[in-house]
């Protein structure tokens, strides 16, 4: 029979904590504040589990294998059992080519993702002092149990969430985790997550949470959640559906014909699966993917590593960037700011003073401050600390005795302006003044530190007050109003108060409309999911966020069809840096944010990221213009060969001329992703409605010209059906690249940017092959010299048309052709009369 598990408490939550209190909590988790037994703890193990985060991993050669599974696969697969049916190897060992490396890519991409989990564990601290049976231990970190008693110091990574219970104070540093700039001070009955680290002080504490419960580990839970589908995958099997669909359709008419017309069965089966070998876009992801990868070493070059090839799209279409201040607007590195002087003192004396106030051998961030702004550290040797008493949350201030070169001593002291004040006993007004100072540091969001020193007969004289903040990068400004230009609305989202983040806002130009994350509310319906979209719409950015608050940003915002970016440094950004769109870990991130982003900056400042934005567009470009071309030479060939079979009864083209034009097409379009693009001035993403009108639209146009010469040659000229089949080939093969120009972008054709020489000498060189197979009968029977020249006169007039075709569909779609804009802007005027006349009735 199963033993039974013991019962214990579930895990308190945040608000359980706050009304138990610190004696009710001992009690509610079955313990004293003299720990545990090991036995007890073993048997709470058992019940609670190992303190780490847990995920199951599904076995790497089942992942791998998965790969070969979905419709883009399938179609790759197909082409493969094709080929091998119709023992056409050579094409085989490319499709299995191609298949494989897919594969390997979607892999190894998801790999890399699935390492924000394995990234946020590195955090956790390895061992912990824990007390067991009366007596302190150091046990491994994961062997924790709600209701251990642990000490905490100076350089611990807390192992847990805990409350603490004794002691004088604990200075924790928790801006991994909530994006606090300065380290807090902890007190008795004062809350610890897990993942922050201690500087100053020590104190004890009891569990409250471990694993998947504490705070930690409801972040890497929210990581593990998470689950994307990139739009470039959505835009492949869109494209994917269409063409394949097509595709079927016609062979199927063209099966059912010659059947019906008793043609060699045989013979039209293996016509029918070449052709639809060719037709599939078995290279149209690894294409893509190809031109990504080329862009992703560009952006390496501008300091910017791409860990997910789909993320280049999505960072094009980008509309919407979350950036998290500290640290990504801001320096992370406390500043003296302005000062106000008392007693008739003046800058140098008392930056002077608070450094000698300062313990420079361990400073912190405040004493650091200080002690840059002190500029020349040698004045200090003038001087000796002969006793220092360091800063504690209970006198909030630190005091030192230093002795002068003269053999003089006096006290100096810095803190809390209102602690130093009482120190000082000021006149009323003095202290009047100094509590205005502070008001109105406060409203900017700076911290103020008030100093003194003794005079001659020893009485504390306060000097004045100095200011101190986190400063935003240099080029954050800049970079914010680049961004704007391009497009993108910028929203600041930061676990820092509201008085700061309105503070660097104004000074970065976002705005003041920040607003606390409390505003961010837990969405349980569909009004609520809105309103919170409405609210981050129109926010210039958020306070006091915790990461659950930045994932539901974001995932509200991606809700309302936004494409959204988020920077971060933190083990708090994880989350909602793997939901985003585009995750872009900054120069300096935590392991766990880089491997939960998309992008990584390696370099310092924000500007990295607008360079990054434009190279993105100009791939998008790229991709854009390849899978126009891949679905117009897909129409053009299927629907012309159909056609022409259910017309003339003869095929076209044969089926060797189908390989060499698959060849011929795709040899040049493997060099696109070196190709010249205009760059967007906006947001770019896949717009298919357009994608497939234009195509279409060119393929259409593709068919008549093709069907056209067709009947020339054959009614007019009355070529043999052997030359007449080399003669639509070389059209084809003509025609197919000079529309790989036409479709590079929505100018027309001939003016800048040009096409990039790699590319132009890779058609110049395939077309070269193609004229030479026609004329020297290469697998065709040869045509001549005359009928080669007006093929390729026949083919540049008939470009000027589809240009000008694609020209006009580009303005019907875009809604800016004359006719239409005359068209609403009457509609308009006849609105506004009609609304005239209401008014009056």
């Amino acid at each position: 029979m199963k033993k039974k598990l013991q019962q214990f408490p579930p895990q308190p939550n945040d608000e359980k904590i706050r009304s138990l209190g610190v004696d009710n909590l001992l009690d509610y988790l079955q313990s004293g504040k003299n720990g545990l037994s090991q036995q007890a703890a073993q048997a709470r193990l058992t019940f609670y589990g190992l303190n780490t985060i847990q995920e199951r991993r599904k076995h790497p050669l089942l992942k791998f294998l998965s790969f070969f599974w979905g419709p883009i696969a399938w179609m790759i697969e197909a082409a493969a059992v094709l080929s091998a049916f119709v023992r056409d190897y050579e094409d085989l060992d490319i499709i299995l080519v191609l298949l494989l490396f897919n594969a390997v890519v979607g892999f190894w991409q998801e790999y890399q993702a699935g390492n924000a989990i394995a990234q946020l564990k590195k955090q956790l601290a390895l061992h912990a002092r824990v007390r067991r049976d009366g007596e302190w231990h150091d046990t491994p970190a994961e062997q924790l149990v709600p209701g251990d008693i642990v000490r905490l110091r100076l350089g611990d990574i807390v192992p847990a969430d805990i409350v603490l219970l004794s002691g004088d104070y604990l200075s924790i540093d928790q801006s991994a985790l909530t994006g606090e700039s300065l380290p807090v001070d902890k007190g008795a009955g004062d809350l610890v997550y897990s993942g922050s680290i201690a500087k100053q002080g020590e104190m004890t504490g009891v569990v409250v949470a471990t694993g998947a419960h504490s705070f930690f580990g409801k972040t890497a839970k929210l990581v593990g959640s998470v689950k994307t589908v990139s739009h470039f995958q959505k835009a492949v099997l869109t494209i994917g559906d269409y063409l394949i669909f097509m595709s079927m359709a016609l062979v199927a008419v063209l099966v059912l014909v010659g059947l019906e017309r008793h043609l060699p069965i045989m013979e039209l089966v293996q016509f029918a699966l070449i052709l639809t070998v060719a037709s599939i876009p078995v290279a149209m992801p690894a294409v893509l993917s190809v031109t990504m990868a080329v862009g992703a070493m560009t952006l390496a070059k501008l300091k910017a590593i791409v860990s997910r090839l789909e993320s280049i799209e999505e960072l094009a279409g980008m509309d919407i960037l979350c950036s998290d201040k500290t640290g990504t607007l801001t320096q992370n590195k406390l500043t003296l700011g302005d000062s106000a002087l008392f007693n008739g003192a003046d800058e140098t004396t008392l930056i002077l003073t608070a450094a000698l106030a300062a313990e420079a051998e361990n400073p912190d961030a405040i004493d650091s401050a200080i002690l840059h702004k002190l500029g020349d550290k040698n004045v200090l040797t003038a001087y000796s600390q002969t006793d220092f008493i360091p800063f504690d949350p209970v006198s909030k201030r630190t005091e030192a005795l230093i002795q002068a070169g003269d053999g003089k001593q006096f006290r100096v002291s810095k803190g809390a302006p209102q602690v130093v004040l009482d120190l000082c006993q000021p006149n009323p007004q003095q202290r009047r003044q100094a509590e205005e100072v502070v008001d109105g540091f406060a409203v900017k969001g700076y911290r103020a530190l008030g100093v003194a020193r003794t005079d001659q007969e020893g009485r504390w004289q306060f000097l004045g007050i100095l200011s101190l903040f986190d400063p935003p990068r240099e080029d954050a400004r800049e970079t914010i109003a680049t961004a704007k230009r391009q497009g993108i609305a910028i929203k600041m989202v930061t676990g820092d108060n509201l008085a700061i983040a309105k503070q660097i806002a104004g000074q970065l130009g976002l705005g003041q409309n920040i607003v606390p994350a409390e505003q961010i509310s837990s969405s349980k319906d569909q009004d609520d999911v809105e309103a919170v979209a409405r609210c981050a719409e129109h926010a210039d950015g958020f306070a006091q966020v915790f990461p659950e608050h930045k994932y539901r940003l974001v995932k509200s915002l991606q809700a309302d069809h936004h494409f959204v970016g988020m920077t971060g440094d933190g083990v708090n950004d994880a989350p909602a840096l793997k939901q985003a769109d585009v995750g872009i870990a900054v120069s300096g991130a935590t392991d766990a944010a880089r491997a939960a982003a998309d992008l990584v900056l390696t370099a310092p400042g924000l500007s990295v990221i607008t360079h990054a934005i434009e190279e993105a567009r100009r791939i998008f470009e790229r991709m854009n213009a390849y899978a126009i071309y891949r679905i117009t030479e897909t129409i053009r060939i299927m629907l012309f060969m159909v056609s022409a079979i259910l017309v003339y009864n003869v095929y076209p083209i044969t089926a060797v001329m189908i390989i060499l034009l698959a060849l011929l097409n795709d040899l040049p379009i493997l060099t696109i992703a070196k190709d010249n693009t205009r760059l967007p001035s906006a947001p770019v993403s896949w717009d298919m409605r357009r994608v497939l009108t234009v195509a279409t639209v060119l393929g259409m146009v593709g068919v008549i010209e093709t069907f056209l010469l067709l009947i020339i040659a054959k009614n007019h000229f009355h070529v043999e059906t052997a030359q007449l089949q080399t003669i639509i080939f070389l059209k084809l093969a003509v025609a197919g690249h000079l529309t790989l120009f036409v479709a590079r972008g929505r100018h027309f054709f001939l003016t800048r940017p040009y096409p990039a020489p790699l590319l132009l000498m890779t058609i110049i060189a395939t077309q070269l092959v193609a004229v030479l197979i026609a004329h020297y009968g290469w697998h065709v029977t040869p045509i001549s010299w005359q009928y080669i020249g007006l093929i390729w006169a026949y083919c540049l007039v008939w470009v000027f048309i589809e240009d000008g075709l694609k020209l006009t569909v580009y303005h019907r779609l875009e809604h800016s052709s004359p006719r239409h804009r005359s068209f609403l802007s009457g509609l308009r005027h006849s609105m506004h009369f009609h609304g005239k006349n209401n008014d009056h009735e």
